[in-house]
């Protein structure tokens, strides 16, 4: 059975911080789910995360990700391009982002 493709709600650069500043410890790779966090809402929204150009990142790295989020209604006509987020795995951020680009476009404000 063929795996349905999504196509990303946006894409965006992701610093993934370090341990020592409550990050991750150990790597992220494709397909990882942290939570997203806006900073206009206290609601997070799950979402998935593909590395463009790499299989693997590690605490302290700043790459390039496709994101797609669980329920991108919740958000529509919120977001905009360098917009900042955060990730987090329960209550700790592991990440920080910044919006390059929206490819849903019901979520461009």
């Amino acid at each position: 059975m063929e795996e349905k493709q999504f196509s990303p709600d946006f894409i965006a650069q992701v610093h993934y911080i370090t341990t020592e500043e409550g990050g991750r410890s150990t790597p992220a790779s494709s397909g990882y789910r942290p939570q997203i966090k806006f900073p206009f809402s206290k609601q997070m929204i799950s979402g998935m995360q593909n590395f463009i150009g790499k299989d693997t990142v590690y605490p302290g790295e700043t790459i390039v990700v496709e994101i797609i989020m669980l329920s991108p209604q919740f958000f529509e006509k919120q977001l905009k391009t360098r917009m900042h987020f955060e990730l987090r795995e329960g209550y700790r951020i592991v990440a920080t982002g910044i919006v390059l680009k929206i490819v849903n476009d019901t979520l461009r404000e």
